[in-house]
C-alpha cells in the first residue's frame, strides 16, 4: 500500500484591487464637490466704520469723577476727604444733583486700600446704585490709604 499523498492547495498571494479604490476616491470627491456647490454664499452685513473728526479747539472739560475710597477700618475718603459711612447717600446725592444741575453725567470710581474689606466696598456700591448713578467704576488694583 501506497501511501495516500495529501495535496495542500497553494497560497494566493494577496493582491490589493486597484480599481476599486480608485472608484471609491472619485465618489468621495464627487460627493464634496456637490456639497460644496450646493452650500448657500455667506452674505455679509455692510458696516459702516466711524470716520475720524479733526481735533477741537476747545480745552477738554474738567474731570468731574468723583474717588470714593474704602479704607480697612470701614472708613471712607471722598476725593482724598475722609468721610462718615453715614455721610455717604447724602454726599452722593447732592454730588448727583449738582451734576445734573451743571449738564454733566455724574461719574463715580469706587476704590479700595490694600486691606479694605469687601463687605464695606459692596455697601458703597449699594448707595452709588440707589442713587441712580450709572456711570460708576470699581478699581480693580489696590492704593494707599487715602491716596
Amino acid at each position: 500500500m501506497e501511501g495516500t499523498k495529501i495535496k495542500i492547495p497553494a497560497r494566493k498571494k494577496a493582491r490589493i484591487e486597484i480599481i476599486p479604490l480608485i472608484d471609491v476616491i472619485f465618489f468621495l470627491l464627487a460627493t464634496f464637490v456637490l456639497f460644496t456647490l450646493s452650500l448657500n454664499r455667506i452674505m455679509s452685513l455692510p458696516v459702516d466704520l466711524p470716520v475720524p473728526a479733526p481735533p477741537s479747539s476747545a480745552p477738554p472739560d474738567k474731570d468731574e469723577t468723583v474717588t470714593i475710597q474704602v479704607s480697612a477700618d470701614n472708613s471712607l475718603f471722598w476725593n482724598r476727604d475722609p468721610m462718615e459711612m453715614a455721610d455717604l447717600p447724602s454726599r452722593i446725592t447732592a454730588y448727583k444733583s449738582t451734576q445734573d444741575a451743571a449738564g454733566k453725567e455724574a461719574r463715580i470710581l469706587i476704590a479700595g486700600d490694600e486691606k479694605a474689606r469687601f463687605g464695606a466696598t459692596v455697601e458703597v456700591l449699594d448707595e452709588v446704585r440707589k442713587a441712580g448713578i450709572a456711570k460708576f467704576s470699581v478699581e480693580t488694583r489696590t492704593r494707599p490709604t487715602g491716596k
